[in-house]
């Protein structure tokens, strides 16, 4: 297999998209075992998470790695989610595809077009009709910060030009 080289350059944060293998549906019914991984990680390693949303064959995030690698700070968020999913459930397959797929941020404007799509993501894959009434995301913190308000992408359904790694 072609080794991947990635881009990285400090102060940077990025938009990035990480999916379960063979997209089994594991996610949303062990998203606490998601948040546990960030944490674990976050002890060990210096990383801003500032969105996510956890669906339930992928995961959207952006974060700066502030002075870590970001590819360390995803293997080790995969590798300890993957360690407690297999203690959890008893399986001994793959969880995760291999790598992720990553965008640089590169204005405000940038910025907040995946913010918007991160959190109107459940909505774009039928789960909810309202971004607001999804668990597993960040959109609860962003909205009682005044970013978005309630109704915010019920009301029109929203269209994101680009990839996003789904």
């Amino acid at each position: 297999m072609s080794k991947l080289r990635r881009y990285y350059s400090k102060n940077n944060t990025y938009f990035v998209t990480s999916v379960t293998y063979a997209r089994k549906p594991i996610l949303f019914e062990h998203a606490d075992l998601i948040s546990a991984a960030i944490n674990a990680t976050k002890k060990r390693v210096d990383f801003n998470l500032i969105a996510w949303v956890v669906l339930p064959d992928h995961i959207h995030w952006i974060l700066d790695p502030l002075t870590s690698d970001l590819s360390d700070i995803l293997k080790r968020i995969k590798q300890s989610f993957s360690m407690n999913y297999r203690k959890r459930t008893g399986y001994s397959g793959r969880v995760w595809q291999l790598r992720f797929w990553d965008h640089i941020i590169r204005n405000q404007d940038d910025m907040n077009t995946h913010l918007d799509y991160t959190h109107y993501n459940p909505v774009k894959h039928g789960l909810v009709d309202d971004p607001l009434r999804y668990p597993h995301s960040s959109i609860h913190r962003f909205a009682r910060e005044g970013y978005y308000q309630p109704g915010w992408g019920v009301q029109k359904k929203l269209t994101f030009e680009g990839e996003y790694g789904e």
